[in-house]
């Protein structure tokens, strides 16, 4: 278990770490990309997050295995899960659709982080499940707090403004939202959210 546990915050340090540069180190992106060029450091920066990645996946699997619960969260907070989850994929899917969703939120990526990882700390509760979501969720607090006092935000390629962007992201986040509960979410993680 210690293994599991081990090489769950290993990837954890490695992925969360790589997505944290620009909070401690803003500049060192800056003097990466200049050395290595664009392509270089987006490269480098992908293949750490893979292995990241890949570690947090390995490690959550074998610490599922044998898994320390630290806490049992009563049966009817699964329909404050359900109800907390409404808004991630509306969220992740306006983060790319500008409209008055990503002008309100200014963030919603990490809108959307904030809403899975604490709705999935109100329903699980062994070490690794902390771990996980409390990880990803103290890291997208620590950015959106960053957010505020970075002189320079890179903004992700979006699609183009248009009248329709909320209407898309929240009816196809919907979509998305009732796919991954009634069947995505088993075939990934082996685990039903419908129980």
């Amino acid at each position: 278990m210690g293994s599991a546990i081990g090489i769950l915050i290993l990837g954890l340090a490695v992925f969360l770490g790589t997505h944290s540069i620009a909070i401690v180190a803003p500049s060192f992106r800056a003097r990466m990309s200049a050395r290595l060029g664009e392509r270089g450091w987006k490269g480098l920066y992908a293949a750490a997050s893979l292995v990241g990645l890949v570690l947090i996946v390995h490690g959550f699997a074998l610490a599922r295995a044998a898994p320390v619960v630290l806490y049992t969260p009563p049966a009817w907070m699964r329909h404050v899960t359900f109800l907390l989850m409404l808004p991630v994929f509306p969220l992740l899917l306006a983060a790319y659709l500008p409209g008055r969703i990503q002008a309100l939120t200014r963030h919603p990526m990490l809108a959307a982080v904030k809403f899975w990882a604490f709705a999935h700390l109100l329903m699980n509760g062994r070490l690794a499940d902390a771990l996980l979501f409390g990880g990803f969720l103290a890291w997208a607090v620590a950015d959106r707090i960053s957010l505020k006092h970075r002189a320079n935000v890179r903004t992700a390629h979006t699609a183009p403004p248009g009248r329709w962007n909320d209407a898309i992201a929240v009816v196809a986040g919907l979509g998305l939202y009732g796919l991954f509960v009634g069947w995505a979410h088993l075939r990934l993680f082996g685990v039903s959210p419908l129980g």
